[in-house]
């Protein structure tokens, strides 16, 4: 690719890339960072995004056996309570269960959330890496120095 065929499609690219972020734009937006002039759509800071992703596992692992610590007991009690004809064996018994839904729901979130950041820290670096291996070895950048 010659380099004017390179500068032409690079130029093609980052013109529609305005275009969408225009498009995008709010009509008045805020000054300072993520709106106004100069500032920045998106911040990523990597270090808060680990420590929220780092967070989010501990809960995850946490909540994994703590939130089933009272479980035996609690069934055991429901059993006891039913056994000897109370009502209230079985709403205990539901509660238990209920209970244990909520907890497996919340270690779900907790992965996805983990999960998630740590996928998109790893896809960050890695589209960093490409499009500066893109760049340093195009004909654009020999131009350039």
């Amino acid at each position: 690719m010659s380099f004017d065929e390179e500068w032409s499609a690079a130029r093609a690219t980052a013109a529609s890339h305005a275009t969408m972020r225009l498009n995008q734009a709010p009509t008045d937006p805020a000054p300072g960072p993520g709106g106004g002039p100069g500032g920045a759509d998106l911040a990523l800071n990597q270090d808060q995004i680990g420590a929220v992703g780092s967070e989010a596992y501990k809960l995850h692992t946490r909540l994994q056996t703590d939130g089933k610590h009272a479980a035996t007991a609690t069934s055991e009690a429901a059993g006891a309570l039913t056994g000897e004809g109370f009502a209230s064996g079985a709403a205990l018994l539901k509660a238990n269960t209920l209970w244990e839904t909520q907890v497996k729901t919340l270690v779900a979130a907790c992965a996805t959330i983990s999960n998630g950041l740590n996928y998109s820290l790893a896809s960050h670096a890695k589209d960093e890496q490409q499009l500066h291996a893109d760049f340093t070895a195009s004909a654009i950048d020999t131009y350039l120095k």
